[in-house]
């Protein structure tokens, strides 16, 4: 990249949902896609299906995405796999299936990773935790990220050797046009919650200043979703980010070599 961390490390490239812009989001085929492009990681939704399985799906029923307006939480994985996940993105795409938390973690290459951003609440953990344990995941293969406190939390002390990231975006408050939460207080949160970092949407409001108080508070800084090389370029020089989350992993890294 053209511009280092002030760190010195390289900036990961996320591919978000996979490489979300050239294939359907969340699929099998998205995940190999964005490897191939050159991503450091991907990004996945996940939820809990009826019966217990770890499904990697964003919405919170399949209208968008499975062409079925049926909940994720009220049906059975057998249900779901009966649905095309594909073919809402183009014909080329017609016959890929909602991917289950195995089948994503298995096409991991060795080097790689998954940001596992889940979409529901607590109640995932313990069947998550298992499905890490019964596979022997390693932590450097898998980080949980989430807007809930609680899924932090818990998770976290289920598995307190795996990385979470608190996920969060901001507000402008009335009074002064600040910024809210201010780094001050996401530092108090993410400490009650022992997470390891924040994982924010790259809004241009704000300054360096506040990922350098992260940093010295003992977190890392990521961002999210950014398909704009000058943003990328101001995130990358001025923030120093740890990883930067795009749908288009492959033309975010020829731009910025």
């Amino acid at each position: 990249m053209t511009e280092a961390q002030a760190e010195g490390e390289e900036t990961k490239i996320v591919a978000h949902r996979g490489a979300s812009y050239d294939a359907p989001e969340n699929t099998l085929a998205a995940f190999r896609l964005a490897f191939e492009q050159g991503a450091d990681a991907i990004e996945g939704d996940f939820r809990l299906t009826s019966d217990g399985h770890i499904v990697c799906v964003h919405d919170k029923d399949g209208k968008r995405t499975l062409g079925s307006k049926v909940a994720i939480a009220g049906a059975s994985l057998e249900q779901l796999r009966k649905l095309d996940a594909g073919s809402w993105k183009g014909s080329n795409w017609v016959g890929e299936r909602i991917p289950t938390l195995d089948e994503v973690l298995d096409l991991l290459p060795e080097t790689a990773s998954l940001f596992m951003e889940v979409k529901c609440g607590p109640e995932i953990i313990k069947p998550l935790t298992a499905r890490l344990k019964a596979r022997g995941v390693k932590p450097s293969q898998l980080v949980v990220i989430s807007f809930s406190k609680e899924v932090i939390r818990k998770f976290k002390e289920f598995n307190p050797d795996f990385i979470a990231y608190l996920l969060t975006s901001f507000k402008t408050k009335k009074a002064d046009g600040s910024l809210i939460p201010t780094a001050k207080e996401l530092i108090t949160l993410l400490k009650d919650i022992q997470a390891d970092g924040l994982d924010c949407n790259a809004d241009s409001r704000l300054d360096p200043s506040f990922a350098k108080t992260l940093r010295k508070a003992g977190y890392s800084l990521h961002v999210w979703t950014v398909n704009d090389e000058a943003k990328a370029r101001r995130f990358i020089k001025d923030f120093a980010i740890e990883s930067i989350t795009t749908d288009r992993p492959e033309w975010l890294r020829n731009k910025l070599d």
